[in-house]
């Protein structure tokens, strides 16, 4: 691929999949036009996580198993990048969450997520108890095994597994959705982005986690508090055209013709 863009005069780095690598070697002083990721939807979300201060729009070249955020196959992306290099591309803002875990008075960790960030249990088959409140008001306390908290992009994957509704990428929203909840006592619930979501762990029995995007995980505690709001900075994604958005879902079995 960069021997490909060398020869139509385009400068372009080859960087390995890896936390350190992406961020050493990309300076955010210098402007990127694109950054091609090649691998599944997993190296997608890892990369777009780490590199998304830099607003730079990004393309997914599928070599995985399910590519449904990596939109190219891997077949075709030398005619579309010569296509891009002839005539420019289409970028679209996708919304991102940021979180905080708040002990008492102390911040112990924060960060970014692209898909989603799930509370769940830990190893024991045993319920945990939550409490939900958006925009400062008390919304619910349950048992369940978690909840999966989703920004539009990350509504296709666990959230609409566990029940959650399937948001369309534009939206600016996200979805709170609880993982079997004892007594079905809690709603999957769409919230407008612009005002905060409140995890809260409330009672001290057995284990319970963050987990962000599926590749992080971080341990929770009786009386942690989970703040979710939208971040600040959108993913840029090319944007290929509604048509590509819906056949994607169709493909995918979200939508099925008869």
């Amino acid at each position: 691929m960069t021997a490909h863009l060398s020869l139509s005069g385009i400068e372009a780095h080859c960087l390995e999949h890896s936390a350190e690598t992406c961020r050493d070697s990309f300076q955010e002083t210098r402007q990127y036009d694109l950054i091609l990721i090649l691998g599944g939807d997993g190296t997608f979300i890892a990369a777009a996580r780490w590199l998304l201060s830099l607003g730079t729009p990004f393309m997914g070249v599928n070599l995985g198993r399910v590519g449904f955020l990596t939109q190219l196959h891997r077949d075709h992306w030398k005619a579309w990048l010569s296509s891009v290099i002839a005539t420019g591309l289409d970028v679209a803002g996708r919304m991102t969450l940021e979180y905080e875990i708040l002990r008492g008075d102390t911040l112990v960790r924060s960060g970014t997520a692209i898909n989603d960030l799930v509370v769940s249990r830990g190893v024991l088959a045993r319920l945990v108890k939550l409490g939900i409140a958006y925009d400062g008001v008390d919304l619910s306390t349950f048992r369940a095994d978690g909840v999966i908290i989703s920004t539009p992009t990350g509504s296709t994957a666990y959230g609409v597994s566990a029940g959650g509704p399937l948001l369309h990428a534009d939206l600016f929203a996200y979805s709170v959705t609880p993982i079997c909840p004892f007594l079905n006592s809690f709603k999957p619930l769409v919230v407008p982005a612009d005002k905060e979501c409140m995890v809260m762990i409330a009672e001290e029995r057995g284990e319970v986690s963050l987990t962000v995007d599926g590749q992080t995980s971080h341990s929770l505690y009786f009386g942690d508090r989970l703040v979710i709001r939208r971040c600040a900075t959108d993913l840029l994604v090319v944007n290929l055209g509604p048509t590509a958005y819906f056949e994607k879902l169709k493909k995918h079995g979200f939508l099925t013709e008869k």
